[in-house]
């Protein structure tokens, strides 16, 4: 049996559900084209959708949950390519008026197999050119953990701002985590001091592959990402990378060599905290 692909899809992505939908469809068709065969996990980055100026205006677009052509479209997506998709973050309704950022997991059937709801929201002054950003006043925040169970391994669900929170991560290891996904729109600012240090150190931490897919440039509404998405071992190696645009790094999910780092250095087994949700 062939390694299943671990692919980290990097955007560019615009204020326009339909401008990147077209980015996407030739961000997965050129994966495709390059590995005919075998599994594949392509992980989209957080706002994948829709790049607005502000949350309100995503609020506008946000769906019930199942139903609505943003997540019609990435469902035809999964099946058109045949490979799981992780698509971080579309707009779910909340009942308070707000929305999740919801990121879903697709497989190449196109049934939705998870969703995770960013719990950690992104107030913070930050010094780039926005400065600002409260997300939770649109934003509901998540409540739920999501470990998902699947063919290809266990998938845990992450998003942008958890980076910092390693209780959060070392639960879903608990929980049986093998391959953490993380779609995110890291600033400029903050991605520069922070970006690879928190991705690999999350991997090493949790023995695990991390899939770490960041929006990466100028967008059209003057904001800038930092990009280097990438695809991280379980020994805090980094497996493939890109620097800023719109392009994919590939790496391999193996079982076997999973296997033997948690074997030599059984962590999990030795960890003497607990933590829980609040």
């Amino acid at each position: 049996m062939n390694n299943v692909k671990l692919i980290a899809v990097q955007l560019v992505s615009s204020p326009s559900i339909e401008e990147n939908l077209v980015a996407i469809d030739e961000q997965l068709q050129a994966i495709r084209k390059q590995y005919p065969s075998g599994d594949i996990l392509a992980v989209l980055p957080e706002c994948c959708l829709m790049f607005a100026t502000k949350d309100s205006e995503v609020r506008q677009f946000s769906e019930h949950k199942g139903q609505g052509p943003m997540q019609d479209a990435l469902s035809e997506l999964s099946q058109k390519y045949q490979l799981y998709i992780v698509a971080g973050t579309i707009a779910i309704k909340a009942e308070d008026g707000r929305h999740f950022a919801a990121s879903l997991l697709f497989d190449p059937q196109g049934n939705e197999l998870g969703q995770y709801n960013k719990i950690h929201l992104f107030d913070v002054d930050v010094s780039d050119g926005y400065g600002s950003y409260r997300e939770s006043e649109n934003t509901h925040p998540g409540q739920h953990i999501s470990v998902v169970e699947t063919p290809i391994g266990n998938i845990g669900m992450a998003v942008c701002y958890d980076l910092r929170f390693g209780a959060f991560f070392n639960e879903m290891r608990a929980r049986g985590a093998e391959i953490l996904v993380l779609p995110s729109a890291f600033t400029h600012a903050t991605g520069h001091a922070h970006w690879e240090l928190l991705c690999r150190a999350r991997a090493v931490e949790n023995q695990c592959y991390m899939v770490a897919s960041n929006q990466g440039g100028l967008h059209k509404n003057g904001r800038e990402t930092w990009g280097q998405s990438m695809v991280v071992d379980p020994w805090g190696a980094i497996e493939s990378q890109i620097a800023s645009g719109e392009g994919y790094a590939v790496g391999e999910f193996d079982r076997d060599k999973l296997a033997a780092i948690r074997q030599k250095m059984p962590m999990a087994s030795q960890q003497r905290f607990e933590s829980k949700l609040k």
